[in-house]
């Protein structure tokens, strides 16, 4: 119950439209106002009776995500109405998309019907329905980003105030954040708001190393501000008397930035170096931007040694999202590396504001020399994988994702045309991205002048002959080739249609062996065959049939194996049989799934996977597989993840409970200078010391430094950091971290 305060609450909701009206006004300048109003008055009233999980009144979150997307994206009138609207639909059955198109037109009704989420259920009992509503989402990618731009600003206001919802949900959201939609916003060049998705997500997934990386930012922001006044101070001087127009600031790495640095290089925050980056942001004339961007570059090495290896030069080839800047490392006085970002005006918008800003200066500039940037081809493919025939959402998912993650290569076709393609593609991926026909019909490829094959993996610079013939087919084995969701969207849909015209034969054969057995060719004859062979529908069984894998006799001993089956159960279960059977699997699914209760693990039977090996102490959530006991797994592993963004059905928020005696399989990793009796002294710490039992214990020198990798057996997270902590005390030893990923026989 919410003891509501009526006044004070209408007061805050005009506060709340009027913030969204100067933050419209600020970036793109109010011409009318009216649809805007009446947008607003309509989601007042639409929610009028309901409260989100903190109490406050609903209309807060779309008027929230309105100034989200008019204020940090810089989007207009359009796309303010469609996020005061974005909720209507789905939450009050008294407006329609109908009611929405006669009210504010249909661009506005198509926006919100894509913002809208799927009610119907899944598409199969084991499907996802986070993936159901992301396709429906993409699907409108096509015809308008906005539908995206705003889906991503409701993302981000969810995000900033998660802390009201429970806690299986908090992680749930965060998991499908981090998986889909951090990287949907670096792909559209959204760098403020991916930055801080990635960081509130790791805020609900890892609250400890959240909670320890910003306090030590903060602790150590004040050496930092010093430091970067000292850096720039030459600089600016030095701008100011070529009469260059500037602005620098500094931009600090994000918490997860800093967290994910420390994972891959294994190294405490005191060791994370470039936590911060300087940026130049210089007026320029259009055709002037390159030479200016140089200009600048050119007096910051006037003043500090450049690390010649770090030189990024996105300005002469933009990333695909449009991103354009000009980066450099360099030394600085005290002996530490900075890094220094320069760019113009221009870039420095797109760089902030992605898409919104791309799209506007695509506007203005000239169309006789407008080209089609990176952004543009991304969104090209994009649209492409959106119309693939397949429809099954998961692996939907996983193409989408492919173009989401990727880094870039910059080959060369044999006329000197680059091309950009998602890193580690290779030679299938380029001839994909030339031609379909050319990707169906290559044989192998020319690379730099040498033959390669299809599988060969592409790096920048390399130029690039296909080799085609008019007998070339994909193949299967194409799909593990292949690295970009065009290559794999169009190889699977030539392989199903191989299969297809295959299986078409297969069914009549199939056929032929059921009459000879005096077997009846009905649907659920056929599904208790599909049964017996462990396959996943018709097609596969009447392709196996037509390539040889089940022959008549094959079909015969499973009638003899199950006559009863087959024969006599077979002619009493009718149709509405089988619709009882998909009952009990929705039933039991359904009962499966109650994150609501959090069931102690020693009442479960499951094991530990070796993905990220969980120990008590650690937050868990567990996957349910259709058979088998529950996959335990770290809420931050990466395979969780995925599981909760695909298949949140089949989740189970468990909890370690007290009554655990038995020990569970870790991991440590300890460097340092090697010594004699290194060796020694680590073992009397783990094993006499703390009495830990080991399992393996493998150690690398390179010169004076040694590496082990430790796998011993420990009762939780208190008895892996206490041995962190003791081998510290060692002599010699510098690092001591606990290993959550390592082979399965380690």
């Amino acid at each position: 119950m919410y003891l509501v305060d009526s006044e004070k609450e209408n007061k805050e909701i005009v506060k709340r439209y009027r913030g969204l009206l100067r933050a419209w006004s600020a970036n793109k300048g109010i011409r009318d106002k009216n649809k805007v109003r009446e947008a607003f008055e309509v989601a007042k009233e639409a929610h009028k009776t309901m409260r989100r999980h903190s109490g406050e009144p609903y209309i807060y979150h779309p008027l929230e995500v309105a100034r989200i997307v008019a204020g940090e994206i810089g989007l207009g009138e359009t796309a303010i109405i469609c996020a005061l609207l974005h909720d209507v639909v789905e939450d009050n059955a008294d407006y329609t998309l109908d009611f929405i198109q006669n009210n504010f037109g249909e661009k506005v009704a198509y926006i919100v019907d894509g913002l809208t989420k799927i009610k119907d259920g899944y598409e199969k009992p084991e499907s996802s329905a986070q993936a159901e509503n992301i396709k429906k989402m993409l699907l409108t990618l096509s015809d308008d980003v906005r539908v995206i731009l705003i889906k991503l600003a409701d993302r981000l206001h969810n995000m900033r105030t998660l802390d009201s919802m429970p806690d299986y949900k908090q992680k749930n959201i965060a998991a499908e954040t981090i998986y889909l939609y951090s990287p949907l916003a670096h792909r559209l060049g959204l760098y403020a708001i991916k930055s801080e998705l990635e960081d509130l997500a790791l805020k609900y997934t890892e609250p400890e190393i959240f909670n320890t990386i910003s306090r030590k930012m903060q602790e150590t922001e004040s050496a930092r501000s010093r430091f970067i006044q000292k850096f720039i101070y030459p600089i600016k001087r030095e701008l100011a008397v070529k009469g260059i127009n500037f602005e620098i600031d500094s931009r600090e790495k994000s918490i997860y930035s800093i967290y994910k640095k420390m994972q891959v290089k294994e190294i405490p925050f005191e060791e994370v170096f470039d936590i911060f980056a300087v940026r130049i942001i210089v007026d320029s004339l259009p055709e002037l931007e390159k030479i200016n961007c140089w200009q600048v570059y050119s007096i910051v090495t006037d003043f500090y040694s450049p690390k010649l290896n770090r030189l990024r030069d996105w300005i002469s080839t933009p990333k695909a999202n449009g991103y354009e800047s000009l980066h450099t490392t360099v030394m600085s006085h005290t002996g530490q590396w900075v890094e220094v970002q320069i760019r113009t005006r221009r870039m420095h918008e797109i760089a902030e504001r992605g898409y919104a800003a791309h799209w506007k200066y695509k506007q203005l500039a000239d169309k006789d020399k407008m080209q089609e940037s990176g952004l543009d081809q991304w969104l090209s493919k994009v649209q492409e994988i959106l119309r693939s025939p397949d429809s099954n959402a998961l692996n939907f998912l996983d193409d989408i994702k492919l173009t989401l993650f990727s880094d870039e290569v910059f080959v060369f076709t044999p006329k000197g045309e680059i091309k950009s393609l998602p890193a580690k593609s290779t030679v299938i991926d380029f001839a994909y991205n030339i031609h379909t026909h050319l990707g169906n019909t290559c044989i192998a490829a020319k690379v730099n002048r040498k033959l390669a094959p299809l599988n060969y993996r592409l790096k920048s610079g390399d130029q690039v002959e296909i080799i085609s013939s008019k007998k070339g087919k994909p193949r299967e084995e194409w799909l593990e080739y292949a690295v970009t969701a065009r290559a794999k969207a169009f190889i699977k849909e030539a392989i199903k249609e191989q299969r297809r015209v295959i299986a078409d034969d297969g069914r009549q054969l199939l056929e032929s062996y059921f009459n000879g057995l005096s077997i009846k060719f009905n649907r659920l004859n056929i599904t208790r065959f599909l049964e017996y062979y462990g396959l996943q529908n018709h097609s596969d069984l009447f392709y196996k049939v037509a390539i040889g894998d089940i022959s008549q006799e094959d079909v015969r001993q499973c009638c003899l194996e199950h006559k009863a089956l087959i024969i006599e159960e077979f002619d009493q279960i009718s149709t509405k049989g089988e619709e009882h059977i998909e009952l009990m699997k929705s039933t039991v699914a359904s009962k499966l799934y109650r994150p609501e209760i959090m069931p102690d693990l020693d009442n479960l039977e499951f094991t530990i996977s070796h993905c990220c090996h969980a120990l008590p102490g650690d937050d868990v959530i567990a996957y349910a597989p259709i058979a088998g006991p529950l996959q335990v797994h770290r809420t931050n592993c990466p395979e969780a993840i995925e599981l909760m963004t695909r298949f949140a059905n089949r989740m189970v928020n468990a909890r370690w409970s007290n009554k655990f005696q038995h020990t569970f399989l870790a991991g440590i990793k300890a460097t340092g200078i090697d010594r004699k009796n290194m060796i020694f002294d680590i073992i009397q710490v783990i094993s006499e010391k703390l009495q830990f039992d080991i399992r393996s214990f493998h150690i690398e020198t390179s010169g004076d430094i040694f590496e082990a990798n430790i796998s011993l057996f420990v009762h939780d997270t208190i008895d892996i950091s206490k041995l962190s902590e003791e081998l510290r005390k060692i002599n010699g030893i510098s690092t001591s971290i606990r290993m959550y990923k390592f082979a399965k026989n380690f």
